[in-house]
């Protein structure tokens, strides 16, 4: 080669280096691409635990928050609160006032825990990812963190990188991995006294032994409204993760990065049980990548004060997930361990029934994008819209024997039901696409809770 052909050569590796470099700001983090497997997924499993899975409580009654198990030393420790006297009121009555929340440690054992028997549970369930909680605002580690020392589960009570075993598992299932991580801790020392300091010898280093460490598919912080994100170095680590970390081709990360970031930047905006800025976002089409989170009950920890009336239904939540589709988002629905390391029964009951449904149905789900001619979704709307390519996506909630009548498309090429064998009636009326539901009998009916129509090449240009 050449001498002029070596510095062009040189020119244009540079050039192209620098077109994928990152800058630790929010204008060059932003314009990075989200990995398109992320959209193409639309269902994980998230997993709340660790030692509040040991009293595992939490009312029933009150606000969202008031509910989350996982926020029992938080509110212990605020006695004078309505919440926190419901808290206080349970652990003196069960525990003592003398025990401690640290003492939940030796109870937090995780004697049956089958990482490979979870991973086979979700992979059943149909969902595309998991993120489990490395550490919650308690501070507690699942893996052998060496910035928790004694406060992390190989050094006490399982005594088991929890974290790196479920990894494995779910990556054997085919399915992709990612952490939750609080930023904040409620009562570290260090960071009640000094911030930054916490931020520089604590944080930034647990995040990035997480990552190089078990190289997760996504990095889901949290905890972040205490400060701002300069405050977190938030940009700094994710120009380290885009540009230098084992995982910067792939992985995905929310928005949760600092006071002012949720809904303003990262890969994915978050919701929570419909919530964002405790405002309802529930109808909206949301047109940068998102992602809804909820636990089955009330709470995202386990929490055993919860009954049937609290859980719920199958169908609810197969709805719940088509809604978040067809809006533009995933689902990202939560399971609570117990402490000894259980998916409760119930839990996994929910979980095979959406399952069975995607079975059949996953083709009007997964990789589907939003149909921008659908409807506006109102509260009963039954009948929702994806894309994929040319092919359109109607599927119907609540079964009604009433023709659908489909506005703004060209005649399909073929109108079938996922996972009915026989025809479906279609005919073309005053431009619109008019489809006559069958007649379905227990025998040939392809599902209990929701009935997918695909109209094969309706969409030109898509």
């Amino acid at each position: 080669m050449g001498q002029s052909m070596v510095i062009i050569f040189m020119v244009l590796s540079v050039v192209a280096y620098s077109q994928n470099r990152y800058e630790p700001n929010w204008e060059s983090i932003d314009s990075r691409p989200i990995p398109e497997w992320f959209e193409d997924s639309k269902f994980g499993i998230f997993l709340h635990w660790g030692l509040y899975s040991v009293p595992a409580w939490g009312p029933t009654d009150g606000s969202i928050y008031e509910k989350y198990a996982e926020w029992y030393w938080n509110r212990l420790m605020q006695p004078e609160t309505p919440a926190g006297r419901k808290f206080n009121d349970f652990h003196n009555t069960v525990y003592g006032d003398n025990v401690k929340y640290q003492d939940f440690v030796k109870d937090f054992k995780a004697e049956m825990y089958d990482p490979h028997q979870w991973a086979e549970i979700f992979k059943d369930a149909g969902a595309k990812y998991v993120v489990l909680t490395s550490k919650h605002h308690e501070g507690f580690a699942l893996w052998p963190s060496r910035h928790a020392w004694n406060w992390n589960a190989v050094d006490v009570g399982p005594h088991r990188d929890l974290a790196g075993d479920l990894s494995e598992a779910v990556r054997k299932k085919g399915l992709r991995m990612g952490f939750y991580f609080s930023l904040y801790e409620w009562f570290n020392p260090l960071y009640r006294e000094d911030v930054d300091r916490y931020v520089d010898q604590h944080m930034l280093p647990q995040m990035k032994d997480l990552v190089t460490r078990y190289e997760p598919d996504i990095f889901w912080p949290d905890g972040e409204w205490d400060y701002p994100s300069e405050t977190w170095r938030s940009t700094e680590f994710l120009a380290w993760l885009y540009n230098e970390s084992p995982v910067k081709d792939h992985v995905v990360v929310n928005d949760r990065w600092g006071s002012e970031t949720r809904s303003n930047h990262g890969d994915f905006y978050t919701t929570e049980y419909d919530l964002v800025h405790d405002q309802v976002i529930a109808g909206d089409v949301i047109h940068h990548p998102w992602e809804e989170t909820r636990g089955i009950g009330g709470s995202f920890g386990y929490n055993r004060n919860e009954n049937l009336d609290d859980y719920e239904s199958s169908g609810f939540l197969i709805h719940y997930l088509i809604d978040k589709v067809a809006r533009g988002g995933n689902l990202l629905l939560n399971v609570g361990p117990t402490a000894d390391g259980r998916i409760p029964v119930i839990q996994q009951q929910r979980l095979r029934d959406m399952g069975d449904w995607l079975r059949i149905n996953g083709d009007g789900i997964y990789g589907t994008r939003v149909w921008e001619g659908a409807p506006g979704i109102d509260d009963g709307t039954t009948l929702f819209y994806t894309s994929k390519g040319n092919d359109l996506y109607v599927i119907s909630t609540g079964w009604d024997e009433s023709n659908i009548v489909v506005n703004g498309i060209r005649p399909p090429e073929k109108v079938r039901m996922l996972g009915y064998g026989g025809d479906i009636e279609y005919w073309v009326s005053d431009g619109s696409v008019v489809i006559s539901p069958p007649a379905l009998t227990p025998g040939n009916n392809p599902s209990p809770y929701a009935w997918v129509y695909k109209l094969s090449g309706a969409l030109l240009n898509h």
